[in-house]
């Protein structure tokens, strides 16, 4: 009797495996070309944030959410979700120590106001990053916190105090004027700054930014998966052997596209159990803007799962077919997702780069930070990736019999969470940073 019941569980695995794979053939190489050649080409200019090229592939995504026949997020009437964000670009500055102006190349400011002036205050907060202290260590905390600070930086780390001054001053992105700490940088070798004087303007602008985001309706309304890939890349830079667009193909057309194909899977299957949304997030290289706003448009109470796809173009250390999840033991997500590729060709792994801190460098550190199981699936060799943020991650650099294979791979090992019988537990929001 028991063996006769093991041949009908065999028959049955084996006649939903042929089912699934005849749905997957849904998901052609030929249309995840098409995708990823249109998002990564010359005349997107990057995607940059804040540029024609992204408005173009904004523009681009809501189409095919159209043409799939998506519907667009409760309450909204397009599939663009706009929100206006302000954008801080460094005005004039002045500043003197013990009554002598400083060069503008040995002082600077990181703030979100508009306008700063200090008067020497020998109360005011003064933190030193000595000689041998370190530089990124100090300042983590200091980004963070909600404490106004002068930081005296010792001539030692000249290097990453230049590094850290330019990034400021080619200007912060922020949706509210004056929200977080003020801090002044000197590079100086004195320990105490009692008598220090500030003036800093800033040039305030408005601008809009987009997602882009639709949605099937499952039987399940409350119950809501996430599928999401950001569609913004870094835009033009200095020319490289005369190219100077950075393309984003892997980083992330790549995930986008493969977001965009599930999208028409389960277009093309029975109502879901539960509510589907798919979306394209805006301005992930300049912060996570995107993913903050859309986090804030829905209760994370009822995100059961988000699977956020981020450079999944070339084969993972583990091989062809393969890829890794970031935060792997936040949930039990990756397990569940690993029991269903059981059998098949494909194969997902726990991050082998805990190093690069890759579940907090993409979209799913916001959903998770509210207790989601959000997690993103990539297959990028991290470490040793040449064409990471060059001009050079271009469409001819994907494998995309790898990259087809890890749409169809993340549409089988989704089908438990779509379909309402997987439910992964929820993440410790204490174990977030």
């Amino acid at each position: 009797m028991r063996k006769k019941g093991l041949a009908l569980a065999a028959i049955a695995l084996s006649l939903s495996m042929a089912a699934s794979a005849q749905k997957l053939k849904t998901i052609s190489q030929k249309e995840t070309t098409r995708l990823v050649r249109t998002l990564s080409a010359d005349a997107m200019q990057g995607r940059g944030s804040f540029t024609p090229g992204i408005d173009k592939a904004a523009d681009f995504i809501s189409g095919e959410f159209k043409r799939i026949g998506l519907a667009p997020l409760a309450g909204d009437n397009d599939f663009l979700q706009s929100f206006t964000v302000y954008r801080l670009a460094p005005g004039t500055k002045a500043a003197k120590l013990s009554g002598q102006e400083l060069p503008a190349d040995r002082f600077f400011a990181y703030t979100m106001q508009e306008k700063l002036s200090w008067q020497p205050d020998a109360s005011r907060k003064v933190v030193t990053i000595g000689e041998n202290d370190n530089f990124r260590a100090v300042l983590g905390p200091l980004l963070k916190g909600s404490q106004d600070a002068l930081v005296l930086v010792n001539p030692k780390h000249e290097k990453a105090f230049n590094g850290f001054k330019n990034r400021a001053e080619q200007g912060t992105t922020t949706t509210s004027l004056g929200k977080g700490p003020s801090l002044a940088f000197v590079l100086t070798d004195q320990p105490t700054a009692p008598d220090f004087e500030l003036s800093v303007t800033n040039k305030v602008t408005q601008q809009e930014l987009k997602n882009v985001a639709g949605m099937l309706e499952g039987k399940r309304k409350d119950e809501v998966v996430v599928f999401s890939g950001h569609y913004d890349h870094i835009g033009i830079g200095a020319p490289l052997d005369g190219d100077s667009i950075s393309n984003g193909a892997d980083d992330d057309a790549s995930g986008t596209s493969a977001m965009i194909m599930l999208a028409e899977y389960y277009k093309k299957q029975r109502k879901p159990e539960r509510t589907l949304i798919f979306v394209a997030f805006t301005a992930e290289e300049i912060g996570g803007y995107g993913s903050r706003y859309f986090s804030e448009q829905l209760d994370p109470n009822k995100i059961v799962a988000m699977f956020n796809i981020e450079m999944i173009g070339k084969p993972s250390k583990f091989g062809p077919n393969s890829a890794f999840i970031t935060g792997y033991a936040k949930s039990d997500m990756g397990q569940l997702l690993q029991k269903r590729l059981q059998g098949t060709a494909y194969s997902l792994h726990p991050d082998p780069y805990p190093q690069q801190n890759l579940f907090y460098r993409s979209d799913n550190a916001t959903l998770a930070r509210l207790g989601v199981p959000a997690h993103t699936i990539s297959s990028d060799q991290i470490d040793t990736d040449p064409y990471y943020h060059t001009v050079n991650d271009e469409f001819e650099t994907l494998d995309m019999v790898h990259l087809t294979n890890m749409v169809k791979a993340i549409a089988l090992a989704s089908q438990g969470i779509v379909n309402g019988t997987d439910t992964p537990t929820r993440v410790d929001t204490a174990t977030v940073e």
